[in-house]
């Protein structure tokens, strides 16, 4: 192999038609539990496709799976052509891949990290050495790279990570809850730069449980509970399909709390609570007329369009949750 081949890609496979990476009843049972049952989906070459759930949907299971970590109990799993069951390593070799546990080695350097990585993916000093360079300049890490992992910060540490995937120059990279625990500034600076990988054409797999990381960042997307798909399609879709078109939240003072209550069981009118907010639906998906909340102290109505949590309620019957 080539220096130059080295450079823009580990290994070289040829390109095939359709689905890039295609699940066909992908089933893993750990104990006497299906962490995922039976899963079908596809994703095409150059799009964004997600993985919406709760922890514990089954959403790093699959990652785990495509990835080759975890063995695949039944059904079929391949990505541009390969086997994933018969032919992991092959399928490494185009994958890049971050875990929620980023595994970066706090004793070196940024630069450190990148260079070693690419070394014992199997390129040549001298193509480690330019990659890294290239990725550094990629992320703006460059004015980090003398840093030791310990001194940067949880977002730093998440883009390097991501950095780190790209070493090999993959076709498809996954990503495991690629920003939970960022603050907002550094998950727009991760989302900004999957954006941009996307617009080179890499296609990429990411589980999330953020409705905004979600809406934002993916093509497609499906919504997993309990180790299925419960349905599939653009975020555009599935909130037109499945969430209502208007919500009114009701914010309520604790001593109107009950008030606010018999209104709402009086009137025969769902609602849900989260803390302090109260989100109404009325029939037909339209929010209901609160005006006469307006009389009560400590009460504040506003209203909003309908949004993936919406959809994830109406699917699985309840909030989507962070564990």
């Amino acid at each position: 192999m080539t220096e130059e081949s080295q450079l823009n890609g580990y290994r070289q496979v040829n390109a095939t038609p359709g689905s890039l990476i295609r699940a066909e009843g992908l089933y893993r049972k750990y104990k006497n539990i299906a962490a995922v049952d039976g899963i079908t989906f596809n994703v095409e070459p150059g799009e964004t496709y997600g993985l919406l759930g709760p922890n514990g949907a089954g959403k790093t299971t699959t990652m785990r799976m495509l990835s080759g970590l975890t063995p695949v109990d039944s059904g079929t799993l391949t990505v541009a052509g390969i086997d994933v069951v018969q032919d992991s390593r092959s399928v490494r070799a185009i994958m890049g891949v971050v875990t929620q546990h980023d595994g970066l080695d706090t004793g070196l350097t940024v630069y450190q990290n990148l260079f070693l990585y690419g070394f014992l993916i199997g390129l040549s000093k001298s193509c480690a050495a330019k990659r890294t360079d290239e990725v550094l300049e990629f992320f703006n890490l460059r004015d980090r790279s003398k840093a030791n992992v310990y001194e940067l910060s949880g977002g730093m540490k998440r883009r390097l990570a991501i950095a780190r995937s790209l070493m090999g120059s993959p076709t498809v990279i996954v990503l495991d809850e690629p920003s939970t625990g960022l603050d907002p500034q550094s998950r727009n600076r991760v989302w900004e730069e999957l954006a941009i990988l996307k617009d080179s054409g890499v296609t990429v797999l990411l589980s999330t449980h953020y409705m905004e990381e979600a809406a934002t960042l993916c093509d497609r997307l499906s919504i997993m509970d309990q180790g299925k798909i419960l349905d599939e399609g653009t975020p555009d879709q599935m909130i037109l399909k499945h969430a209502p078109k208007e919500v009114a939240q009701v914010r309520v003072a604790p001593g109107s709390l009950r008030r606010v209550r018999d209104y709402l069981h009086k009137h025969e009118i769902s609602f849900r609570e989260v803390g302090a907010l109260i989100s109404v639906t009325g029939a037909e998906g339209v929010a209901p007329d609160l005006s006469e909340l307006d009389e009560v102290d400590g009460v504040r109505t506003s209203y909003r369009v309908g949004n993936l949590e919406d959809v994830f309620l109406t699917l699985t019957g309840r909030e989507l949750r962070d564990g």
